[in-house]
């Protein structure tokens, strides 16, 4: 899992110096990560309800568009994120299925 950017420890506009301490204080920041503050299951609920509100998103742009509401650009815009959401999902869904299939072919 991709772990979290630590802030710079280092003052605003002061340039990074390659001693000794700097070098084991960023070295002891790599060595302990923070824990995960979220599970698989809430990262699968959260990527659900930001496709759902992506669709819906799009969406609402349609027809505003078609009201004359929004412009055409901002129509395509939110009709290609919401495309590129969904084909997202799709793929995790997919290899998800496929990962259950494959245990379900183990012998026990």
């Amino acid at each position: 899992m991709i772990e979290r950017v630590l802030p710079s420890t280092l003052p605003a506009g002061a340039p990074p110096a390659v001693g000794g301490a700097d070098l084991a204080r960023g070295a002891a920041a790599v060595a302990t990560p923070e824990a995960p503050t979220a599970d698989f299951g809430a990262m699968l609920g959260q990527l659900a309800s930001n496709t759902s509100s992506a669709l819906k998103n799009a969406e609402a742009m349609s027809i505003a568009g078609i009201r004359g509401q929004a412009s055409v650009q901002q129509v395509v815009e939110a009709v290609m994120s919401a495309e590129q959401t969904l084909q997202g999902a799709i793929a995790i869904r997919d290899k998800a299925v496929s990962a259950y299939l494959e245990l379900s072919r183990m012998s026990i």
